[in-house]
């Protein structure tokens, strides 16, 4: 689900569960290689941890708060609180390992 900075702090600051948050671009091509993969991790993990996607380009001051450098980068929120960050392209078992651990 794509959101805004305005639906942030309900969808994942204050989320009961924990919540992936993919940074992305529409001109980054491994963005868009990494999307699906993001999808069907989010298919597979659906009601114990919540995927979300916020596109850098319409919101800067987010990436800029999260100091985002390079994209794609997915940041695991717990509570409110970042507990981990993937930067770059990554495979579905690998994102799902790094939730896992960290979640």
């Amino acid at each position: 689900m794509a959101i805004n900075a305005e639906l942030f702090e309900t969808e994942v600051l204050e989320s009961d569960i924990p919540v992936v948050v993919d940074f992305w671009a529409d001109w980054c091509g491994p963005c868009r290689m990494l999307s699906p993969i993001v999808e069907e991790v989010a298919e597979d993990l659906k009601g114990k941890v919540a995927v979300v996607k916020i596109n850098v380009d319409e919101e800067q001051d987010l990436a800029q708060n999260y100091k985002i450098k390079s994209i794609p980068t997915l940041i695991l929120f717990k509570k409110g609180e970042e507990a981990g960050r993937l930067v770059g392209l990554h495979s579905k078992a690998d994102i799902l390992k790094f939730v896992k651990t960290k979640k």
